[in-house]
């Protein structure tokens, strides 16, 4: 259910509000029309750790965007913010838990998947965080609230898919991502950070449409090549076709044109070049630019298409306070609510 917020209570061209809000905005949940559900989670992560920061990252660069969007007006809504956008606070049994998985994962991911003690307790974990995320999720939508999610690292999302499988069965999603993630248990983690895709298809999802993937093993590539429900878009392979002339536009036209009505974007931002992003946990040459990321989201917009929900994920900090990647993460995300609140039908 979409609603205005009071416009009395902030000034979008003064200075921005600190420790107020996502974007800084000063706003309840209840006095908004998206949710934004934090998951400071890697108990997986394989490579560079400080994904369970990204929340708050992005958090804390959040209040420098300025809120007006001349490109999001181009559709219609120049100015998300007016619908309301609300984060929630991290859930403390949350944090608790990461750092309990985090300590039991660490020497089995040191041992490259050989050290298996604690390795049960782990997956118990992540199961049991699935579960606190689909019911966050079925929280807020039973209360008529769009929802995103807000990682962590890439296997936190799956509860969400799940709850919006339920609302539309068949949905489609749309991963942007350097990685394939169809591994099976990767290091034996059931719900690795590597295995998120592999998990979703085990649900009744109607499609999975990869983009920008160029890490992938050998596995991997044979079940995106192979699953009739899977269509990846190998980043060499839409790099190669953009050499040879073809447009970004028509790309995108292609891409989007393979998903149905009803969408989820499940967007890693290591999807993007490194360049924007690096400190994320395991950047790959090559990848989207910022633009050319929006420019496929709007695609999917002008397509006629429904973005019923998302998750923005592996967003890390970087050291001594460098603010670049929760920059670029705020700014995407920012990116997010905007199509998703004009999928719902919100307008200027």
């Amino acid at each position: 259910m979409l609603q205005k917020t009071d416009l009395s209570k902030y000034d979008p061209d003064g200075a921005a509000l600190e420790d107020v809000g996502i974007f800084g905005l000063p706003l309840t949940a209840e006095e908004s029309s998206l949710i934004l559900i934090p998951v400071p989670w890697e108990a997986t992560t394989s490579y560079g750790k400080g994904t369970a920061a990204g929340p708050r990252a992005i958090l804390a660069a959040s209040p420098q965007l300025d809120l007006f969007d001349a490109e999001l007006g181009q559709l219609g809504l120049a100015r998300p913010w007016e619908f309301g956008i609300h984060m929630e606070a991290e859930d403390p049994g949350v944090v608790a838990a990461n750092l309990e998985a985090c300590r039991l994962s660490t020497p089995i991911i040191a041992s490259g998947g050989r050290f298996c003690a604690g390795l049960d307790r782990v997956n118990e974990l992540s199961s049991q965080l699935n579960t606190w995320v689909g019911k966050r999720v079925r929280h807020w939508r039973a209360q008529g609230k769009l929802v995103g999610l807000v990682g962590g690292e890439h296997s936190t999302p799956l509860g969400a898919i799940e709850a919006f499988l339920e609302e539309y069965p068949g949905l489609g999603v749309l991963q942007i991502d350097a990685h394939a993630d169809l591994r099976e248990a990767y290091e034996g983690f059931a719900h690795s950070h590597a295995s998120i895709m592999h998990n979703v298809l085990e649900t009744r999802v109607g499609r999975l449409v990869q983009v920008g993937v160029r890490d992938y093993c050998d596995s991997e590539y044979r079940l995106a090549t192979s699953h009739p429900k899977v269509r990846t878009f190998f980043d060499f392979a839409l790099k190669e076709r953009l050499c040879q002339g073809e447009s970004w536009h028509s790309l995108c036209e292609e891409i989007v044109g393979l998903l149905p009505e009803n969408v989820y974007v499940s967007f890693d931002i290591d999807g993007l070049e490194p360049a924007l992003c690096p400190h994320t946990g395991t950047p790959v040459p090559g990848g989207l630019r910022f633009h050319e990321a929006v420019y496929l989201l709007k695609t999917l917009h002008r397509a006629g298409k429904r973005l019923v929900g998302f998750d923005l994920n592996e967003v890390a900090p970087g050291p001594d306070g460098d603010q670049w990647d929760g920059n670029v993460g705020a700014r995407m995300l920012y990116k997010l609510c905007g199509l998703t609140l004009l999928s719902a039908g919100a307008r200027d």
